[in-house]
């Protein structure tokens, strides 16, 4: 199975409600982001047991660990949650942006340093959840904070 179908599948794997809101966040994603590399993470770890939420990715993000070493990633991503979805932006060096940049405008959502929470779609303002996305788009991986 290669990762569009993975994403399809997972997808329609949700409840109604979240389904159609991770479907209009997929296809909102893929505009902002036309071509990226798409990823899916099914959340397992290499003994296959379940470790995070599923995970679809788009774009591409170098992480920096300390000591030099790199390894690619996505640089934004979705996962349904337990309450909602998750909207996560990598790379941006200033953890508290998002916060202060997006979080009174988004509505009713909880924004960290690198996620966006929020239950449906219809909570949230989409346009500047949008403008997040496009700002963490853009980001460059040269500005992302070096993991220990």
């Amino acid at each position: 199975m290669n990762v569009q179908e993975q994403i399809a599948e997972y997808i329609a794997s949700q409840p109604e409600a979240k389904r159609s809101d991770m479907q209009e966040l997929h296809r909102r994603i893929l505009q902002i982001l036309p071509g990226c590399k798409l990823w899916f993470l099914d959340g397992k770890d290499s003994e296959n047991k379940t470790v995070s939420n599923p995970n679809i990715g788009y774009g591409l993000h170098t992480i920096k660990y300390a000591g030099g070493k790199t390894r690619e990633f996505y640089q934004i991503g979705i996962s349904a949650n337990t309450t909602g979805i998750s909207v996560y932006i990598l790379g941006i060096e200033d953890k508290a942006y998002l916060a202060k940049a997006y979080g009174e405008k988004l509505g009713k959502a909880s924004v960290t340093g690198y996620c966006i929470k929020f239950k449906a779609l219809k909570d949230i303002n989409i346009d500047i959840l949008e403008a997040a996305i496009r700002f963490g788009a853009e980001a460059r991986n040269e500005n992302a904070e070096p993991m220990k």
